[in-house]
């Protein structure tokens, strides 16, 4: 019944309704009532609840005593902190003035008196914009008190500056602060524009002396005129072009007298320039005069005139002496370049004649010369079979002598004549590949993915007991990782490199092969101890039949790092060497991987064979050259075989029907001669026995359609001249398991 947000003295009112009405209930039941128990017990009741209802009351008298004397001190405090405040403060409560300062109430002073608690904010606007005290703001207040009043509690303040007399300024500064407060806030700022003001009027001086010195030190000549023709302003070169007095130059000079004294020292292209009405009305009609006189004292003025914004005109002189003379001697000078220009075009003619005739015979040789080349590479690529089949039987000749004269004295001569053999088998080898290289189809090359692993360790097994001889230790660090390149020709590549390392490196030296992964490259790197290559060697290497200058006489001809540079330059791989003399070297080819799985590895033909021993085999060898045929069986009867020789496959077929067996193991040339093949006489047999008859297919054609072809009829391919080191292993490893019969299927173990 009783609110306790009402004042206390609407609660004390209250609380003596509450009593009167129970004392009247109780009279009444008193009157009414028969139990003298009950009224007692009511009476007793109604004296409880009237003193709980007189501590309420206390406790609230005391309450309110206390919010008013915390009021009465919250008041004094705002008070004081309103009066300390440097600035005009003042408070309105829905737009009725609350409270405010003494500055705030004391800043106009013929408006003072009607600042009072309860005044319209609208109405003290209006009050400051007539006071006489007030000269003048930068805005208008109403606008501001408007924005203020759509503006959010909390937002940005709105500020207007505000002049008074005796020069002072005020910033007022309006903010809402809640839904019905707004604050404003008056701001001495006198300080602060007097000193911009101060600052101002400095730079303003600051800049009047600099564009003063700047006029002063133009190169052409500045004079400005008022709107009645009389010099303002001028600069000495002004005097110095028109070689005027000084006392006729000088401010308030009219512009008539100046012209008639240049008019009788100098000579104007344009005659209008003499009249000065004229001058007058043009600048009024276009806004600029220009013009040009030539003076006595020889110099060529460019005369400029503009209007002002005042009505007056400045006069802009220019001496253009030296241009004008440049520009005549360059005219001078243009008619004899013209001249000569003719002139040398006319031989120019003359020469671009002949040019097309050299050209044109430049064209014939070039194609001639293609011809040539084109021809060299059709006859080497043709002659190649016939160029390694005496050198396959010489090989294999001299390798049966060489073992037949074992411990005789023409044994060393057989040696020297071997090792002959050797570098003209090398020399040709690179002479061929150099040609592939250089043809220009390319067709040598043949990309593929690379496994470089299986290439390093082939590497390794070939020159080995190469390196083992000279006393080289040789190791290799393989990865199985893959490249997209050329296999065969990588294969030269790294063997060329290897071989160099070797051929270079002392003994006791060393040479170590080993790739490593940079990004999505992997670089092959090659390195040995050897004797090193200058800095001025290194960038000629390269090249065909060139050598550093420290390597030994007989050490070649320099053509190993040149198919080297070749076979990088085509696959888009990058060779590259650091080298130091003395200390070593080491080659790099940098390739970019491929993501290949690798597939499971096969089982690797040994390079090591007991040559001791005898090789108790039937060996069927078909070849259609005859010397070569013959050297093929002396060496393998000298390794203990039993020999059949066949020119073609009927031959070899004729053979194997009067054995009434298969050989053990066939060796065959592809080319047979016509249409006849090695494939075909290595299925031929296969065929006539019924077993899947051991065979290598040894040819001079190093194609790549031939180990695709021996891949798929399971046929190890070995290149001519056949290396007998590589040889023997392979006849060793085909042999060691029983025949298959051509129905069961198996995979070839192959290994060129």
């Amino acid at each position: 019944m009783i609110n306790p947000s009402d004042p206390p003295e609407e609660q004390i009112r209250k609380q003596a309704k509450i009593i009167d009405a129970l004392i009247r209930r109780m009279n009444h039941q008193h009157e009414l009532g028969n139990s003298a128990y009950a009224t007692f017990q009511s009476a007793v009741s109604m004296q409880a609840k009237m003193m709980e209802q007189s501590r309420d009351l206390e406790r609230t008298t005391s309450e309110l005593a206390n919010v008013r004397i915390e009021r009465e001190r919250t008041r004094k405090n705002l008070t004081s902190a309103l009066a300390a405040m440097e600035g005009g403060f003042a408070l309105f409560n829905r737009c009725r003035l609350e409270v405010s300062n003494e500055l705030f109430q004391m800043l106009l002073p013929d408006i003072s008196a009607r600042i009072q608690p309860g005044l319209e904010i609208d109405e003290y606007i209006e009050a400051m914009l007539s006071s006489e005290d007030l000269v003048g703001t930068d805005g208008r207040l109403f606008g501001a008190l408007a924005q203020v009043r759509r503006s959010a509690v909390g937002a940005a303040v709105n500020a207007v500056v505000a002049e008074l007399i005796g020069d002072r300024f005020f910033q007022v500064n309006l903010q809402r602060t809640s839904e019905d407060n707004i604050v404003i806030l008056l701001t001495d700022i006198s300080r602060i524009v007097r000193q911009n003001r101060s600052e101002k009027e400095n730079l303003i001086d600051r800049q009047a002396t600099y564009l003063q010195a700047v006029f002063q030190n133009m190169t052409s000549g500045v004079c400005t005129f008022d709107s009645d023709g009389r010099v303002k302003m001028y600069n000495q070169r002004f005097r110095q072009l028109l070689g005027l007095p000084y006392t006729l130059l000088q401010t308030g000079s009219e512009l008539e007298l100046i012209v008639r004294h240049v008019r009788s020292h100098a000579v104007f292209e344009d005659e209008d320039a003499f009249d000065v009405g004229f001058w007058m009305e043009r600048l009024q009609k276009q806004g600029r005069f220009r013009s040009r006189l030539r003076h006595a004292n020889g110099r060529i003025l460019d005369m400029h005139s503009h209007v002002l914004p005042d009505g007056g005109f400045v006069v802009d002189l220019g001496d253009v002496s030296a241009e004008i003379r440049t520009a005549e001697m360059l005219e001078n000078r243009v008619a004899e370049r013209t001249a000569e220009l003719t002139e040398a075009n006319a031989r120019l003619r003359e020469q671009y004649e002949e040019k097309a005739r050299v050209e044109e015979k430049l064209r014939v040789a070039k194609e001639a010369a293609e011809a040539a080349v084109s021809s060299k590479t059709r006859f080497l690529a043709a002659a190649s079979h016939d160029l390694l089949q005496p050198i396959n039987a010489a090989k294999l000749l001299i390798s049966t002598i060489k073992e037949a004269t074992q411990g005789a004295t023409v044994h060393p001569m057989v040696e020297r004549l071997q090792s002959s053999f050797t570098s003209t088998e090398q020399l040709l080898h690179a002479l061929l590949d150099i040609s592939r290289l250089d043809s220009a189809d390319s067709s040598a090359l043949q990309p593929a993915n690379v496994c470089l692993g299986t290439l390093m360790q082939g590497v390794y097994e070939d020159q080995l007991r190469v390196a083992e001889k000279r006393g080289v230790r040789l190791d290799v660090v393989t990865a199985m990782v893959f490249v997209r390149s050329d296999p065969v020709y990588l294969l030269r590549s790294i063997q060329n490199l290897v071989v160099n390392a070797i051929q270079y490196t002392p003994s006791g030296g060393r040479v170590l092969v080993g790739c490593r992964r940079k990004g999505d490259d992997v670089v092959l790197e090659v390195w040995d101890t050897g004797i090193g290559i200058t800095l001025k060697d290194q960038s000629k290497i390269f090249e065909e039949f060139t050598r550093a200058g420290n390597v030994p006489i007989g050490s070649g001809v320099g053509l190993g790092l040149s198919i080297v540079e070749r076979t990088c330059r085509h696959m888009g791989h990058t060779v590259s060497v650091k080298s130091k003399p003395n200390v070593g070297s080491v080659f790099s080819i940098r390739m970019q991987r491929v993501a290949v799985q690798p597939e499971a590895i096969e089982e690797r033909v040994p390079i090591n064979a007991n040559e001791s021993s005898t090789m108790d085999l039937i060996v069927l060898v078909v070849e259609d050259d005859p010397a070569v045929l013959f050297a093929m069986i002396k060496k393998l009867e000298q390794w203990g075989a039993s020999v059949l020789g066949a020119s073609s496959t009927e031959e070899a077929l004729g053979h194997v029907r009067d054995m009434g067996i298969p050989p053990d193991i066939m060796l065959a040339d592809y080319q047979l001669g016509k249409t006849d093949t090695g494939i075909n006489a290595i299925n031929a047999v296969r065929t006539l026995t019924g077993m899947h008859v051991p065979a290598v297919m040894i040819t001079a054609d190093r194609g790549d359609h031939l180990l695709k072809m021996g891949a798929e009829h399971r046929i190890p391919v070995l290149t001519k001249p056949v290396r007998l080191r590589k040889l023997r292993p392979l006849i060793e490893w085909l042999t060691r398991d029983p025949m298959e019969p051509l129905t069961r299927s198996g995979t070839d173990q192959s290994r060129q």
